[in-house]
């Protein structure tokens, strides 16, 4: 066991939920982000000012979804080069096979594909670590161990991974129709938190394809956390903590949700009204062509409303919606900025009068 021990040390692979479920999983939505996401704003730029080198160059980023989470997953691992480099194949393997359901093997219309990419290239990034430069011929070793442990790993579990994923995915979403109020309570509330924690709400939202009207009240949720921390700790950090939060991430007050928990609950209380409202009153829905990652991002980047808007012009140019109204407008302006501004505001005031949040807990370092 000793022996064992001092192996994964020199190798450093670390079996953690830190080193996984967190350092690995931010690192796929970073990968997630700058392929698929970017690729889909590009493309839906492109479709609406009529530049066709935004939508090719979209496409090309959309493609490399599977890869690119991969070698992010690596980095976060720490895999030497030759690793890193072979995870490309291993993500475009499981993110192919993980879109692919088992009751639909040739049909690719699973909602797996990132988290049979998580699960995979972890697996894979660490065997092809615990091998490298442990053989004379280490440039052939090291891919080979990667790619066939990983592309092996992605023909076994990658289908049942996506049939999972969509399966509850597909729960959330089915009971978001059919409770919108209480579920647009649970889903907005929980992504929120999920945003604000140290593990990516958008890699969780991808890995489910959650979409719909489930999407719509994930994006109210991140929204008030991340608008919503922005204005409530805008007398302790300015402008500065305005745009760091509001277009960046509310996780930035982690610190000082630790120190005192209860300066998030302005933010979660909002939450917990602006999602019901963006089910049952505005239909806010997050059909973005994406599959569910904007539902996770909020105002980061601008990506949540962003993703909301590439929905309404997918809807139109498939018939599923006659045009973009003002009502819709209204509601997204609502729900992603107004309401999370002053309902976080108005909560905090409370808080701070009776004691709850004091001057200087919402300081950032």
């Amino acid at each position: 066991m000793e022996r064992l021990r001092a192996f994964l040390k020199r190798k450093d692979i670390v079996i953690s939920a830190q080193r996984y479920g967190v350092d690995a999983l931010g690192a796929m939505a970073q990968g997630l982000f700058c392929s698929l996401l970017i690729g889909t704003i590009l493309d839906t730029l492109g479709s609406q000012l009529g530049l066709e080198f935004l939508v090719t160059v979209g496409g090309y980023a959309s493609a490399m979804s599977g890869p690119a989470m991969a070698v992010a997953i690596g980095y976060a691992l720490k895999a030497p080069p030759l690793v890193l480099f072979s995870l490309a194949t291993v993500g475009y393997a499981a993110n192919a096979l993980g879109s692919t359901t088992l009751g639909d093997l040739a049909g690719g219309k699973g909602a797996g594909g990132p988290l049979a990419v998580l699960f995979i290239a972890v697996i894979a990034a660490e065997l092809g670590k615990a091998v490298s430069k442990e053989t004379k011929i280490d440039i052939l070793v090291t891919p080979l161990v990667t790619i066939l442990a990983g592309v092996g790993l992605s023909a076994l579990w990658a289908p049942a991974i996506g049939t999972a994923a969509t399966a509850v995915g597909g729960f959330v979403m089915l009971a978001t129709d059919l409770q919108p109020f209480l579920m647009g309570i649970v889903v907005s509330v929980v992504i929120g938190i999920a945003l604000t924690l140290p593990i990516s709400s958008a890699a969780i939202c991808a890995a489910f394809g959650l979409t719909g009207l489930a999407g719509g009240a994930a994006v109210a949720g991140c929204c008030a956390n991340m608008v919503g921390f922005a204005v409530l700790s805008f007398r302790e950090n300015r402008w500065g903590g305005l745009v760091s939060q509001g277009l960046g991430t509310s996780m930035l007050q982690m610190g000082n949700i630790v120190k005192n928990p209860r300066i998030w609950l302005p933010a979660i209380l909002t939450s917990a009204v602006t999602g019901p409202l963006a089910t049952c009153l505005f239909h806010l829905e997050m059909n973005d062509p994406a599959g569910g990652v904007a539902s996770g991002m909020g105002t980061c980047g601008m990506v949540g409303p962003i993703g909301v808007y590439a929905g309404w012009v997918n809807d139109v140019a498939s018939g599923a919606k006659a045009a973009i109204t003002g009502f819709d407008w209204a509601g997204l302006i609502l729900i992603c900025f107004v309401l999370p501004a002053a309902l976080t505001w108005l909560f905090g005031l409370f808080f701070r009068k009776i004691g709850w949040i004091r001057e200087g807990d919402l300081k950032l370092s």
